[in-house]
């Protein structure tokens, strides 16, 4: 009875099987689960690879560009390793935002960084229906390991990284932030990092600008941007822009027509690779990139580590006005073109070209000068070559692409030939400047910058010729109390040996040999007239001359010489600006400035600069200069830029006729052998100096015609004011200089006629001056 009882309590086998399974699944099930939940918090922890930290979180390493901005608001170039900008999310256009959600991740506004549905449907299916990386996902895989490892464990392990870090990515940020940040970050190749720098790249368009269709290509390219690049891969773009519309009316963005309408587009593309070398403002960008190298070592983060311009997203807020600039670059480009369709034709006669009246010697000592400043003589000495190696390079014919104001062209010829060949090209100079804050607006150091990298602005001091002049007045107006309407004697003049340091007999002559006896101060100036200028110096003494020019912000080394009234000075067109400006600023010195900020990339201002000023002149004697000046145009060698009709050579006055009617102050100069070609134009609220030569002084126009700065640099002036003026944003001045009130020195010559002779021994000229 026991026995039959004890089979009756009795477990069947069957049913202890499926207990004992049972137990056993849930047992390594608890296991799994917490071997999981292990596996993640070790990886939170940082067990198989380091973390983010909060702070990584706070401020990804995004490996931004620093951008340079206008005054008025413009991103004018960029420094950068890969070209990378921050955009906020309200900079986003909306069909671009629409089309990414729609086509990479639907749930995207729905999850907390893992999509748990796409998931399982990714592990179900083995991959085979798609991924499940969300957007918060991707973006942690860019920021922070890339594409990671393609080994099976190490990839395993990324991934729930991945996981973790999108999940406190979501927590830290707003799915907007996160959007944002998503597309700032993306490579889309070419050079381009983040939607900003793409649009520009392949539309030249700002992001708000870009259609449905054109946000539908870069959509398109974040799934393989190497795979869908427009410029190399136009139908596989196709194709995968019109998934991306599929996407988008599958999401009811777009209708079904809408949707056929575009797909039938074809890829259009205004591309645009940004580099260094290229855009606006390409000299004043590497005179700001040299600045910011010594900026950055005197400036160090809180941390005390270097600030670095090409990846910490630096925001340098510039003076240049980018409507100025503009300006400045069509005028350089449209009258230098011209010229030098004269230079080429006047050239063709002379078979030293472009040098014109120097020997044998002199021209194999500039042409070997050339050749050992080349990359190709620093790379072939590099290699161990011989000096006779590598001159005999230099006279093999090579493929070429060379600069032309028609594009670029591609040729055959020696290096030797293509350094003579660039050795014709006129240069240029031009800066505009605000007389009263500084403030440079605009600057143009050459003709074009992949070619020719000197930069004749802030780099190249030349000889100035009569632009030094009006210094030689102020300091007699200065010291010897004489005004604009006082007269002089032009004849024959001579300063001995032993005077003024001199070591023979100086005897300055005008250019046409011719002297025109009595005249005031103000037409001696406006004709240029050297003796006068002489007479003056004579005067003051070379010394108070030097003096003063060092005041007004002349940084060269001027020699105490009487030559220096005839512009035997070398000065940039930076210093010379900054001088005639303060005449038109009523006698105050204020230093040239380029910066108006620096910001981080989270806005916070890490450095302003503090105006620099001094007064030089006090306001009357300023002004007297400035009506000295007015003469030029009124009268004298810059009375072109009023009148209607032309003359000798008009055909090459680029912008001819100016009819400007409003006052002017200015200056022309031209330096000896018509090497160099000046003029200095002011008006109340924009001091503008412009320089015009060629690389070296013997390669020059033969005659005064081409070769002054009447007719070289005046013309550049001319057409950069009409745009100016045409642009009535710019507010640029055509008011009169202020007058002082109670001025004490005597302007207006034609109310009463001088009769007052500050010297007896001494015509006026029509032409430039002749620089000895």
């Amino acid at each position: 009875m026991a026995i039959i009882n004890r089979k009756k309590n009795q477990v069947p086998d069957s049913e202890k099987d499926i207990q004992y399974y049972s137990k056993l699944f849930w047992k390594y099930f608890f296991y799994g689960l917490g071997g999981i939940a292990l596996f993640f918090l070790f990886a939170s922890w940082g067990l198989f690879g380091s973390m983010p930290s909060f702070e990584d979180l706070e401020n990804p390493d995004s490996n931004l560009a620093t951008e340079i901005i206008s005054a008025d608001g413009v991103v004018i170039g960029k420094y950068f390793e890969k070209n990378r900008s921050q955009l906020k999310y309200s900079d986003l256009p909306k069909n671009l935002v629409q089309a990414l959600v729609a086509t990479e991740d639907a749930r995207f506004y729905d999850h907390s960084g893992i999509d748990g549905r796409g998931t399982l449907r990714a592990i179900l299916s083995f991959g085979t229906s798609g991924g499940a990386s969300t957007l918060t996902q991707q973006l942690a895989k860019q920021l922070f390991h890339g594409e990671g490892s393609k080994f099976l464990p190490f990839r395993i392990i990324q991934k729930a990284k991945e996981w973790i870090i999108a999940i406190r990515l979501e927590r830290q940020y707003t799915k907007n932030e996160i959007i944002a940040m998503y597309c700032n970050v993306y490579d889309f190749g070419n050079n381009s990092v983040g939607v900003n720098s793409a649009a520009k790249t392949y539309f030249s368009k700002e992001p708000k600008e870009l259609t449905i269709s054109e946000s539908a290509i870069l959509v398109g390219m974040f799934k393989n941007s190497g795979l869908y690049n427009p410029v190399k891969n136009p139908e596989g773009v196709f194709n995968r822009r019109n998934v991306v519309l599929k996407q988008m009316e599958k999401a009811e963005i777009i209708t079904e027509a809408e949707k056929l309408k575009l797909q039938s587009l074809p890829i259009k593309l205004n591309f645009k690779l940004e580099s260094h070398k290229d855009g606006t403002a390409t000299y004043f960008r590497e005179y700001l990139r040299e600045y910011m190298k010594k900026w950055v070592e005197e400036n160090k983060k809180p941390d005390g580590s270097d600030y670095n311009i090409y990846r910490d997203g630096l925001r340098i807020y510039t003076t240049i006005d980018s409507r100025m600039q503009l300006y400045a670059e069509e005028a350089v480009e449209a009258h230098m073109a011209n010229m030098q369709e004269e230079f080429f034709e006047q050239a063709k006669d002379n078979k030293n070209a472009p040098f014109v009246n120097i020997s044998q010697a002199e021209t194999d000592r500039i042409l070997k000068k050339a050749m050992k400043a080349s990359a190709r003589w620093n790379i072939m000495e590099s290699n161990d070559k011989s000096e006779e190696e590598i001159i005999a390079s230099f006279k093999q014919k090579t493929k070429m692409k060379v600069f032309t104001w028609k594009g670029e062209r591609d040729t055959v010829m020696t290096p030797l030939d293509s350094i003579r060949y660039y050795k014709h090209f006129l240069q240029s100079g031009l800066m505009a400047m605000e007389p009263q804050t500084g403030n440079i607006k605009a600057w143009v150091g050459g003709i074009n910058y992949k070619y020719f990298q000197y930069d004749h602005v802030g780099q190249g001091a030349r000889q100035v010729g009569s632009t030094f002049k009006p210094f030689v007045y102020a300091t007699a107006i200065e010291q010897l109390n004489m005004s604009p309407c006082d007269s002089i004697l032009d004849g024959p003049f001579m300063i001995r040996k032993g005077e003024h340091n001199v070591t023979a007999d100086w005897e300055p002559r005008n250019s046409d040999q011719k002297y025109r006896g009595m005249v005031t101060l103000k037409r001696a100036l406006a004709n240029s007239i050297n003796t006068v200028s002489a007479k003056l110096i004579d005067k003051t003494g070379p010394e108070a001359v030097v003096e003063l020019t060092h005041k007004l912000g002349v940084t060269s080394e001027i020699p105490a010489q009487p030559s220096i009234a005839l512009g035997a000075v070398e000065i940039t067109v930076q210093d010379m600006v900054a001088a005639y400006s303060t005449f038109a600023n009523q006698g105050v010195y204020v230093k040239p400035q380029f910066l108006r900020k620096i910001e981080d990339k989270s806005g916070v201002v890490l450095y302003e600069p503090v105006p620099e000023s001094h007064d030089v002149l006090n306001k009357d004697i300023a002004f007297a200069v400035i009506k000295l000046l007015e003469g030029v145009t009124e009268g004298g060698s810059g009375e072109r830029l009023r009148t209607e009709s032309g003359g000798n050579g008009d055909n090459r006055w680029t912008g001819y006729p100016y009819m400007f009617k409003n006052p002017i102050a200015g200056k022309t100069g031209t330096t000896q052998n018509q090497s160099d070609g000046w003029f200095m134009g002011m008006v109340p609220n924009l001091v503008t100096g412009v320089w015009v030569g060629c690389e070296d002084r013997s390669a020059r126009f033969k005659s005064l015609t081409y070769g002054q700065g009447a007719t070289s640099a005046l013309p550049v002036w001319g057409y950069f004011m009409k745009k100016c003026y045409e642009d009535e944003t710019l507010n640029v001045s055509k008011e009169n200089f202020d007058r002082p009130a109670n001025l004490s020195i005597k302007v207006d010559c034609y109310s009463k006629p001088s009769a007052v002779v500050k010297d007896s021994t001494d015509v006026e000229q029509d032409t430039e001056e002749f620089e000895l």
